[in-house]
């Protein structure tokens, strides 16, 4: 997809989450578009205020070909939820990521997964709790996925990744 190194590039913007996305897709002929437009064309999208503000702050900052230089040499695949990899479970729920990141390859044991998702600001027993049960899922099998956000998402992904599978989308802490 010619299109991805600028699905990357939009999600290291905080603001940019599954609705702003689809107003993107809606709004641009392509991704690279929207990336190349200029800030006042966001508005005529439904783009504007706060998440206006970080698109035209960041995009200067980013480099959508370094960023899949970045996961190249990481080993790290990204996959939209227009790809046929994305898993289709996923595509489901009512907030689908607009694109998720993996090292390795889906599986047939990443069709049972489940998503673990929290506050970022968690209590001592949350995270000891999250770390316990997230553990416990994936010494069973169980794929983890979570937004790698700060909190129990990250809490989730870390012990995952000490003896599991897991993938996380992009909503949180950016690849």
């Amino acid at each position: 997809m010619d299109d991805l190194k600028y699905w990357v590039a939009f999600s290291r913007i905080p603001s940019i989450g599954t609705v702003r996305m689809r107003l993107l897709e809606s709004g641009f002929a392509s991704l690279q578009e929207a990336w190349e437009a200029p800030s006042s064309s966001f508005k005529a999208v439904g783009i504007e205020g706060s998440a206006l503000r970080q698109i035209t702050e960041r995009r200067p900052l980013i480099d959508p070909d370094a960023e899949m230089e970045r996961m190249e040499k990481a080993g790290v695949r990204a996959f939209t939820w227009n790809d046929s990899e994305y898993p289709s479970a996923l595509k489901e729920i009512y907030d689908p990521p607009p694109i998720i990141y993996l090292k390795g390859a889906f599986t047939e044991r990443d069709a049972h997964g489940v998503a673990v998702i929290g506050t970022r600001r968690a209590t001592a027993y949350g995270r000891e709790a999250c770390a316990a049960l997230v553990k416990d899922l994936a010494i069973a099998g169980i794929t983890i996925i979570s937004g790698l956000a700060k909190g129990i998402d990250g809490i989730a992904h870390r012990t995952t990744i000490r003896g599991g599978r897991t993938y996380h989308s992009c909503d949180g802490l950016r690849p």
